[in-house]
């Protein structure tokens, strides 16, 4: 990931909401939580396509070298997708 990708990741996923929320992401509706860890330094995202199998999970991790994220079982490509197309819809 390029330095201007991982910028627009983090800023796309520092706006969304602290605990569950729903959204929608390439058409699809999602149910959501995003929880802090270690006073901000770790920050998790989990989120279930509803009436779908579809999930996508992620531990991001802030450290003093920089952002390091880690998808859980998945592609760093289809997190970052899915967070720069998330919009939060309650």
């Amino acid at each position: 990931m390029t330095p201007e990708e991982l910028q627009a990741f983090l800023a796309a996923f520092d706006a969304l909401p602290l605990g569950a929320f729903t959204g929608k992401a390439g058409g699809r509706r999602y149910a959501a939580v995003r929880l802090d860890l270690a006073e901000g330094k770790a920050q998790k995202l989990l989120a279930r396509e509803l009436g779908s199998t579809d999930c996508i999970s992620l531990n991001l991790y802030r450290l003093a070298s920089g952002a390091r994220l880690k998808p859980c079982e998945m592609p760093a490509e289809k997190v970052v997708r899915f967070v720069l197309s998330l919009q939060v819809t309650e």
